[in-house]
């Protein structure tokens, strides 16, 4: 049984900094609200693998985004790693090369050297390391949202043509079809995290994205857990498990 890191990037709300932003408290608030993955660390933690949770609001620094605005396309919505304007498109803060340096500096590339050192961790235990990046997404789009479809599945997979191999993909799909779930792959989002120093250079590194839907988990309209809560966790946990104990992503 090989353990597996578990990314949860966007599961946290807190601000360690309000330095720049143009938001009252109840506008930022709102952001947050509306941006969190809800409950994510909760869904997906477990005692047996690797857990790398961002301890900082993705409102704050957005750990999923290339640094260099050039490579990440939610920048042109000023949305990069730090965010500028609001789903709305509204301005919410401020950035200076000088804040944009000491946030990435202090916050964002100590948050990526924790995910780097587990990758390595793995890969001189097992010479192989399968991260989830693990991920919730709202019903309804969000304004800034590439794909604007309005029928959204309860999951979501994400893949990298590098670092997804298609019988992991497949495993994935399988068992959440065969459990009575819609299952997409790369829609709404696609794509999945691999640290940059194995980023298409090194395939011993495997990804895989799991979004859950927030409808099967929440109350509408409000970051509360509703009745599903606990079943939705369970088949989490089980397909980590399945992940874990099989043989479904090596080459």
């Amino acid at each position: 049984m090989k353990q597996l890191i578990l990314h949860i990037p966007h599961a946290s709300t807190y601000i360690p900094d309000v330095t720049g932003y143009l938001l009252n408290s109840e506008a930022l608030q709102a952001e947050i609200q509306k941006l969190t993955d809800w409950y994510t660390d909760e869904l997906f933690s477990n005692k047996l693998d690797e857990t790398v949770i961002a301890p900082f609001s993705r409102v704050f620094c957005d750990v999923e985004r290339f640094t260099d605005d050039l490579l990440e396309p939610m920048a042109k919505s000023g949305m990069g790693v730090l965010y500028e304007k609001t789903d709305e498109g509204k301005p919410m803060r401020q950035v200076s090369a000088g804040l944009r340096y000491e946030v990435v500096e202090k916050y964002y590339n100590l948050h990526h050297l924790r995910l780097t050192e587990t990758v390595e961790k793995q890969l001189a235990k097992y010479n192989s390391a399968l991260l989830i990046d693990c991920h919730s997404f709202p019903d309804i789009p969000l304004k800034r949202d590439l794909d604007q479809n309005t029928r959204r599945p309860d999951f979501n997979l994400g893949t990298d043509s590098f670092h997804t191999p298609p019988q992991l993909a497949h495993l994935a799909r399988q068992f959440f079809t065969e459990r009575g779930f819609s299952v997409e792959i790369n829609r709404p989002y696609a794509g999945t995290l691999v640290p940059l120093q194995w980023y298409h250079a090194d395939k011993r590194v495997y990804s895989l994205m799991l979004e859950v839907n927030r409808r099967l988990y929440l109350q509408s309209g409000t970051n509360k857990k509703n009745s599903n809560y606990k079943k939705v966790q369970a088949v989490v946990q089980q397909f980590l498990d399945h992940v874990r104990n099989g043989n479904c992503y090596q080459e």
